[in-house]
């Protein structure tokens, strides 16, 4: 597993009520260069992973994209959804 990845898992596992629900895995990117990590949560635990106006969402992409500087510098795409 990829240390994006597990950083990314540990992060939203700390905000979410329900971190047995959080799933976080890599997926194939079309593009070269490029990381795609997808990220589902329960429905009750979206709000506190998005924040208001997305800010915390927006913060772990910062904090992740920072880290992929510092190890492989790819881009890191972080999508996320609910079920």
């Amino acid at each position: 597993m990829n240390n994006l990845v597990e950083l990314t898992e540990l992060i939203i596992k700390r905000l979410v009520n329900d971190s047995d629900s959080v799933s976080v895995k890599e997926f194939e990117s079309d593009e070269d260069n490029t990381i795609l990590i997808e990220v589902m949560v329960s429905a009750d635990d979206m709000p506190k992973v998005i924040g208001h106006s997305g800010r915390t969402i927006n913060s772990i992409r910062t904090i992740v994209q920072a880290a992929s500087f510092n190890q492989d510098n790819k881009l890191v795409k972080i999508n996320i959804d609910s079920y």
